[in-house]
């Protein structure tokens, strides 16, 4: 009868072993063995008629193999549905070779496995934290900058003779040389276009009034400044740490002058960027477009504050992991093998991601979180009308219950939009746990302010 040994060989890490006698597995071998000699099609003998010895022969290795690891299967699966270890993935096997398996002389074979055990652990006192809600106030200065954008955008090109604008558009040849403006032979020759305003004032001083065909000679570091002249020295090809590169003359021929004319405010322009809201004035559309830059930087503040409480969990919780059992894990566990340089290289963002898991699943178990089939169906038709926006769909909706139903039998679909869901509740839930004092920053900072990470 077979048995299994379970021994503790590291922190969280165990092994078990299975012991399979002859008794579990050679008559399952020899029954398949006389299966094949039915079946088998071997040329110059009959089906069915093919002599016992010559199956044993061909395919008694492997039925053998098969049979031996399939009662090794059985017992391992069987012991841990009785005892239940609460363990990561899958057992491992400790060893491949199947050398030692003899189909000619059956006997008892041990086969190992380990297995790695999830930690037990504390979740933090919330009650005792506070932590920062950064808050930031809508200016009519943001708003005005917003329209002004939605103008740009909605605007129409056209190609004013001079450079007149701050706002004007300069497509430019950049042809590397010295001060003189003489061409560097093999130095960079380059086109891209400028908004006027990324030049330095003196430079823009420079180039107003400036036509179609005229050029000047600039030093890159006297016209661009801080992030504009790493941007430009990135689309030049160049180092932007290389300060030698960074007091390169260029030649600059302007090729082409732009200027986009912005959009009148209108109710044409509202209609277009606010279709079936019915705003009629400039008043109207100032206040709808606070009210949405106002939704938006809550919804960036209570992300940021998500951030605080993920990194409060994660840096607050001690857990401890079987490590060696995992990085073997992360080296045969996935579609592609992994090296044990690699799979050290990736254990602690991996182990981040698992301690993120255990912690939130603690959580959501023990205050019973759940999202309901009608959950899922509620927010998928919300996403649904959500695309199709303010588009005229008829009275008859019949057609979206179907289209619903059909996305709840995509199991994918359906996990992703379980997975944010009750991603949600948690934080919803940790929130409400916590105190927090509120604090006023810039559209800037809080935007810095963000981490990235997976939760």
């Amino acid at each position: 009868m077979a048995t299994a040994v379970r021994e503790n060989i590291g922190l969280l890490h165990d092994k078990i072993t299975i012991t399979v006698t002859k008794d579990e597995y050679v008559q399952p071998y020899e029954k398949k063995l006389k299966e094949y000699s039915k079946t088998a099609n071997i040329p110059g003998f009959r089906k069915g008629m093919v002599p016992a010895g010559m199956i044993k022969k061909m395919y008694g290795p492997s039925i053998f193999n098969d049979e031996v690891l399939r009662a090794v299967e059985k017992k391992l699966y069987e012991y841990l549905n009785e005892e239940r270890p609460d363990i990561f993935a899958q057992p491992l096997p400790l060893e491949k070779d199947l050398n030692k398996l003899d189909f000619n002389n059956p006997s008892d074979y041990d086969f190992g496995f380990e297995i790695g055990l999830k930690p037990t652990f504390e979740l933090p006192d919330f009650s005792k934290e506070t932590l920062t809600k950064h808050q930031v106030t809508v200016t009519d200065e943001m708003v005005n900058e917003e329209i002004g954008r939605m103008q740009i955008k909605g605007g129409n090109m056209t190609e004013p003779e001079t450079i007149d604008n701050e706002e004007n558009v300069i497509n430019v040849l950049f042809t590397e040389s010295d001060k003189d403006g003489n061409t560097i032979e093999g130095g960079i020759c380059k086109e891209n276009s400028v908004l006027l305003k990324y030049f330095t004032p003196a430079i823009q001083k420079q180039l107003m009034g400036k036509k179609m065909a005229d050029c000047i000679v600039f030093k890159l570091n006297d016209t661009f400044e801080g992030e504009k002249l790493d941007m430009m020295l990135h689309d030049l090809g160049m180092n932007k740490e290389d300060q030698a590169a960074a007091s390169t003359y260029f030649k600059l021929d302007i090729v082409k002058i732009g200027l986009i004319e912005k959009r009148a405010l209108n109710e044409d322009f509202f209609n277009e960027v606010y279709p079936g809201k019915g705003i009629t004035t400039e008043a109207d559309l100032k206040s709808t477009l606070k009210e949405e830059i106002e939704k938006y930087w809550t919804a960036q503040s209570r992300n940021q504050l998500h951030d605080q409480l993920y990194h409060l969990l994660l840096e607050k919780t001690a857990m401890e992991f079987p490590a060696s059992f995992l990085k073997r894990w992360l080296q045969t566990g996935g579609e592609k093998q992994k090296t044990a340089e690699e799979a050290e290289a990736e254990f602690p963002t991996f182990a981040n991601q698992l301690k993120w898991t255990l912690i939130s699943d603690k959580i959501i178990i023990n205050n019973n979180l759940e999202v309901s089939q009608d959950d899922l169906k509620t927010h998928m038709k919300e996403e649904v009308m959500r695309y199709f926006g303010q588009m005229n769909m008829g009275d008859d909706m019949g057609w979206l219950d179907s289209y619903i139903d059909r996305m709840m039998k995509d199991e994918k679909q359906v996990d992703a939009t379980y997975r944010r869901l009750i991603t949600e509740r948690l934080f919803d839930y940790l929130e409400k746990q916590i105190s927090t004092t509120d604090k006023l920053v810039s559209a800037d900072e809080l935007a810095a302010m963000q981490h990235h990470h997976q939760h």
